[in-house]
């Protein structure tokens, strides 16, 4: 098993930071990591994500999401090919603060090809932080609103 964590605070409140993170089909238009997303942030259902690590190729992913808590949690967890073989538990949550919204970005990787893939693990973790940073971005831009 391998663990990564990445943390980062967000100038906005969850809410908007949520909005960012759930918006999968734009994802295209800011993050640099999973470039191409579909589906539902809703306990159950499946995501289409595609990633493109910095080191090694693009890879699809479909995983289920296990827990969608609006504002606070978004958790799925994808498989390589067949459980057991490669699985990430992926994770994103966000805790209000005085100042907006602090994320703790990780995955837990277990299965048999983890000792194989310890090196793209590890690389992994420099492709959340430009996801966090990506999402920062996003999330800060000036909203437009009425008046």
């Amino acid at each position: 098993m391998r663990h990564i964590c990445t943390r980062i605070d967000i100038d906005v409140p969850p809410q908007r930071v949520w909005e960012v993170l759930t918006d999968f089909t734009a994802y295209a238009e800011w993050n640099p990591f999973i470039r191409e997303a579909a589906g539902r942030a809703e306990a159950g259902s499946k995501l289409t994500l595609r990633v493109h690590p910095r080191s090694g190729r693009p890879i699809t992913f479909r995983p289920t999401v296990l827990a969608a808590e609006p504002y606070r949690l978004l958790r799925w967890l994808g498989h390589l090919a067949v459980r057991g073989l490669f699985d990430g538990a992926h994770q994103l949550e966000l805790t209000a603060t005085a100042a907006g919204t602090h994320l703790a970005h990780s995955e837990t990787f277990t299965g048999i090809l983890v000792p194989v893939l310890r090196r793209q693990i590890a690389d992994a973790e420099e492709d959340f932080r430009a996801f966090d940073r990506a999402l920062k971005a996003r999330a800060e831009e000036a909203v437009d609103t009425p008046g």
